[in-house]
């Protein structure tokens, strides 16, 4: 058949006809074989399921759900009470803020501008978001995150890799991948913790009516991806009768003892372990100061939830500053082990936490950025020398790494702030050391000798210590 007449049969055709010349494919069959380099083959083959918007669509939904989980974990941090449970969950806040990143990232590459991206809202996803956070407790807590919506998520990614073109869409599935690679632990963690709860006692009748509530209500919007087949919406809703509050008062679980009436810790524990001042004093006093750090997980979570939607990159820096604080309580908790310690017998300080909580964000952010996180640097640095003087090996190990990160603290801190309030930096320091005094005050922690009696910033820094 001649070349023209291929081309007017190729016309009823809605498929481009190949036009090949015989001389020419052998001349390149000739150039390949004479090729001495044999490399491997790349088995990937165009093939998708998904247009750039439909890729798109999906995406900006997994981007939605993975910053309300973030917030969600962050509004449920204080009322955590199991050390293990609230640790795991400050470092889960940031995975989700980590994924949420890098989903808006591509997006981003996309053609979505930013600004639409943080300004994308949907009103079916929040009102499972807001069922999902009123949990009972822990338990529950960790059904609805990760047994349902978590699990669903991955379930979805994996598929979307499946789905997409290896080769035109790399970028979303390297993406997709390395979400997944923080995943993994995080939903294994969650079982095994599952397990632990229904073994500790639990009923277990109890977290799978939960689970299936929330799977159905899941169900009736169309799944993560919102393309799922929709079923009935579960009744009654809890939120239907309440609506959900954050808690503000500091929990722990029943091998803490705690206090709250004073920021010190040889007064909690009735009298000195060491002479004041003396360098083994500071070293105790420093390592506890980061086992009692759980109270900052407690503190930048909650701040993630009540700044909401105003800003995603405050909303991402507390999340990693929140992931750096559990680092830090894992840091005190192993590090009074190494010092010969059960961490349980010495007692957990809850005075931050306790003052904190129910303030508003900016004053309380403040009361860290400001005084805690500056107090610790002005005095880490002598005693990383003394240590080194000692060749405390222990020590130097610890506060190098903490300083480094006590460093980056303040200087995010500082555009987190902006993000909480237009007060000026001396109307805020000063608010908030009244506010923290109006505390401090009524916990007994500190008596005032006048009418007018404001501690002033390094007795907020000894006091709160963070």
């Amino acid at each position: 058949m001649s070349t023209m007449t291929q081309q007017k049969n190729a016309g009823n055709s809605t498929e481009i006809p190949t036009i090949s010349r015989p001389q020419e494919k052998a001349a390149a069959e000739d150039r390949r074989k004479a090729y001495a380099y044999r490399f491997p083959r790349d088995r990937r083959q165009l093939a998708s399921k998904f247009s750039v918007a439909e890729s798109a669509r999906r995406l900006r939904r997994f981007f939605y759900f993975e910053r309300r989980l973030m917030q969600a974990l962050g509004a449920w941090t204080l009322s955590i009470r199991e050390f293990e449970v609230k640790l795991e969950t400050g470092r889960h806040i940031f995975f989700h803020a980590d994924a949420a990143r890098q989903l808006r990232e591509r997006l981003s590459e996309q053609e979505m501008r930013l600004t639409d991206i943080d300004e994308f809202r949907d009103s079916e996803i929040d009102r499972f978001i807001e069922e999902l956070l009123s949990a009972t407790d822990a338990p529950e807590l960790l059904v609805g995150v990760h047994q349902v919506v978590s699990r669903a998520l991955e379930k979805a990614y994996r598929h979307h890799i499946d789905d997409s073109d290896p080769i035109t869409d790399a970028p979303t599935i390297r993406v997709l991948k390395r979400i997944l690679a923080d995943y993994e632990p995080m939903l294994e963690w969650s079982e095994a913790a599952i397990v632990a709860y229904i073994e500790g006692g639990v009923e277990e009748s109890g977290l799978a009516s939960w689970r299936w509530h929330l799977q159905r209500l899941l169900g009736s919007i169309g799944g993560v991806t919102g393309v799922d087949p929709l079923n009935a919406e579960p009744s009654p809703l809890r939120i239907a009768s309440k609506s959900f509050q954050r808690g503000t008062v500091p929990l722990r679980d029943g091998r803490f003892e705690t206090f709250k009436h004073t920021g010190d810790y040889d007064t909690a524990d009735g009298e000195a372990r060491f002479p004041a001042d003396s360098y083994e004093s500071l070293r105790l006093r420093f390592i506890r100061t980061q086992r009692d750090e759980v109270d900052a997980i407690e503190a930048f979570g909650t701040f993630i939830w009540d700044i909401r939607f105003k800003n995603f990159q405050a909303e991402y820096d507390l999340a990693r500053i929140t992931w750096d604080e559990a680092r830090h309580t894992e840091i005190g908790h192993r590090a009074l082990l190494a010092a010969g310690y059960d961490p349980f017998e010495l007692r957990n300080r809850l005075i931050g936490s306790t003052c904190r909580g129910p303030m508003d964000p900016a004053f309380a952010m403040a009361e860290i950025n400001l005084f805690g996180e500056v107090g610790v640097l002005k005095t880490i640095n002598g005693l990383i020398d003394a240590a080194r003087q000692r060749d405390d090996a222990l020590m130097l190990h610890i506060a190098d790494v903490i300083r480094a990160d006590e460093r980056t603290h303040v200087r995010k801190g500082q555009h987190i702030l902006k993000c909480m309030t237009t007060l000026g930096s001396r109307e805020l320091e000063l608010r908030t050391r009244e506010l923290f005094t109006e505390c401090l005050v009524s916990l007994g922690a500190v008596k005032p000798d006048m009418d007018v009696f404001t501690v002033s910033r390094e007795d907020i820094e000894h006091l709160v210590g963070e």
